[in-house]
């Protein structure tokens, strides 16, 4: 493949935002498909982000010159399939702004700004196979290949030493990171043995849930039975809410205070059905607003294909298959009742995207045929180089979490051990969303890592 080529810059329109900072809208044009140029263009939107000094003597022009020269951190956001919030929401913008840094966030393509996949869109581009063509470039390598266009732009004008970056990767945004390390090009757990290990956890979870909310027992089995006797009940944007959608309300189990929001959630619609027999506009709606996947289709469509990391994998539902060969979720198979009895409570799924999201989500609905043959497909490009992560260079601090639903401890140990030099900060008392949650504890540690020799 060629050299990366400079991002072609198409508009900078700067503001100040409370909290005294200095942030600047960009819009880039970048290759659709870097193998083939020819074949048109996307935008890609992002913000960076600076601190805005106001002094009693103003800067002088060197000094402004200066502020606009510090080195870039670059934020990888989760997902995959998200936007960036704004500079002045991100827990990131404050740790790094006070270390030295202007922050970019860059909205991954298909993301945010950034040329969105929506439905509408895809259904201009023809048919399922189309259109799952077109997905195929939305992966960790050309999110990589869409920075680096990006970096070459912004640090043009730069000296030598500020034309590198920095890079911070959470969640999602870590695969990414991986993918930087290795200038592009496997990783070594396909999306089985990674679904493998997650269900365990889930596990671990249904039991902190049942633990700290024991009459959440029957009250889940109760909304089930309704959703089944009712063969699903129609939501207020459209899709159905189904006994199978229900259940997946366990993504949030790997968050902070997400026991509590499914409890909450649960104790609304027992509390509609004891008093109307019947689910309100108002929890259907909260269910909804619990689990946009429609709003972000790619998260959907790509979730498994980040686990393909080189030739020759398809993802092929492997969270459905390994779902389906284990009890506790045996309701992933439509044609089989619930429990007359509850003799074990009803189990929530974690992270996992099945296909029946496609038959109850209605802009998942319409892409289903072009996530079938995502599923099929096995030729993707490599997306990490183990030989080049060995004899990395490049400094790498990381935060791991041993109760992590969504990323396996012992799997993200062994990924951890590939990279030359890496730092690990390991803790149990934090949880997926701690960068968020627990933010003073993580990005301190992080920095403190950066900052601190141990020799």
């Amino acid at each position: 493949m060629a050299a990366i080529k400079p991002a072609r810059l198409l508009s900078r329109k700067a503001h100040l935002v409370p909290g005294q900072l200095h942030v600047t809208e960009l819009f880039f044009e970048v290759p659709k498909n870097y193998s083939k140029p020819s074949a048109g263009t996307l935008k890609l939107f992002g913000r960076t982000v600076r601190k805005h000094e106001a002094p009693i003597i103003p800067h002088s022009p060197k000094e402004l010159e200066s502020m606009d020269k510090l080195p870039y951190l670059v934020f990888l956001e989760g997902g995959p399939g998200f936007g960036n919030r704004e500079p002045q929401e991100s827990p990131l913008t404050r740790y790094a702004l006070n270390r030295g840094y202007q922050l970019l966030f860059l909205d991954y393509r298909g993301t945010g700004l950034s040329t969105p996949i929506n439905t509408n869109a895809m259904r201009k581009l023809g048919g399922p196979q189309a259109q799952a063509d077109y997905l195929k470039l939305f992966r960790a390598d050309n999110i990589v290949r869409d920075s680096e266009a990006v970096r070459l732009c912004l640090t043009a004008d730069l000296p030598e030493d500020r034309k590198k970056w920095s890079v911070f990767g959470q969640s999602f945004g870590g695969f990414v990171a991986l993918t930087y390390l290795s200038k592009h090009p496997g990783g070594s757990r396909t999306a089985e043995e990674v679904y493998r290990a997650t269900y365990k956890k889930t596990i671990e979870r249904n039991q902190a849930y049942y633990r700290k909310f024991p009459e959440d027992i029957e009250a889940v089995y109760q909304v089930a039975k309704y959703l089944a006797e009712q063969n699903g009940v129609a939501l207020p944007s459209g899709g159905a809410l189904t006994v199978q959608r229900l259940l997946t309300l366990g993504i949030s189990f790997g968050t902070h205070g997400g026991l509590d929001s499914v409890h909450a959630l649960i104790l609304k619609m027992i509390t509609d059905l004891d008093q109307f027999s019947f689910l309100t506009r108002s929890a259907l709606t909260a269910f909804e607003n619990h689990l946009p996947f429609d709003t972000n289709p790619i998260y959907a469509i790509l979730h498994e294909p980040i686990y393909c990391y080189k030739p020759g994998l398809a993802s092929a539902w492997a969270a459905n298959a390994v779902g389906l060969s284990l009890p506790l979720f045996s309701w992933l198979n439509p044609t089989l009742p619930l429990p007359s009895t509850i003799s074990t409570p009803l189990h929530f799924s974690g992270e996992m995207i099945y296909p029946f999201h496609f038959d109850t989500y209605p802009t998942l609905t319409e892409l289903k045929p072009a996530a079938e043959i995502l599923a099929a497909y096995d030729a993707w490009d490599s997306l990490y180089d183990e030989a080049q992560l060995a004899r990395n260079e490049v400094p790498v601090y990381a935060a791991s979490f041993i109760d992590d639903m969504f990323v396996d401890f012992e799997l993200a140990r062994e990924t951890a051990a590939l990279v030359k030099g890496i730092q690990v900060f390991e803790t149990n008392n934090m949880y997926h969303n701690a960068v968020r949650a627990r933010t003073d504890e993580v990005l301190g540690q992080l920095f403190r890592m950066r900052d601190d020799s141990i020799d």
